[in-house]
């Protein structure tokens, strides 16, 4: 669901810190009250299409690593993947592939 103009969004609306907050236990958990809002789906994804999107990506990999799931040179490779995207997020699409 995309919103429109029509449609009245929350002014939480998209912003992954408060959407999507980092906890104590070092994850990312949705509150409650974002479960009952009707917009909670094109929400948690604009927050995660936007830069802080990039910041998830890299918790993903960071954890990803950690756990052993992810060698040194394929982390490094992402990594500089998300920085470039960083310093200049125009040139890439939400598919990190160049128009």
């Amino acid at each position: 669901m995309k919103p429109d103009d029509t449609q009245s969004l929350p002014p939480c609306f998209g912003r992954l810190d408060i959407v999507f907050p980092m906890q104590a236990d070092g994850l990312r958990h949705t509150p409650d009250a974002c479960l009952a809002c009707p917009h909670k789906t094109a929400c948690l994804r604009a927050a995660a299409a936007g830069r802080d999107g990039l910041k998830l990506a890299e918790e993903k990999i960071d954890r990803a690593y950690s756990a052993g799931a992810m060698g040194f040179f394929q982390r490094w490779h992402q990594k500089k993947s998300i920085a470039r995207k960083k310093e200049n997020p125009i040139k890439h699409n939400n598919s990190g592939e160049q128009p």
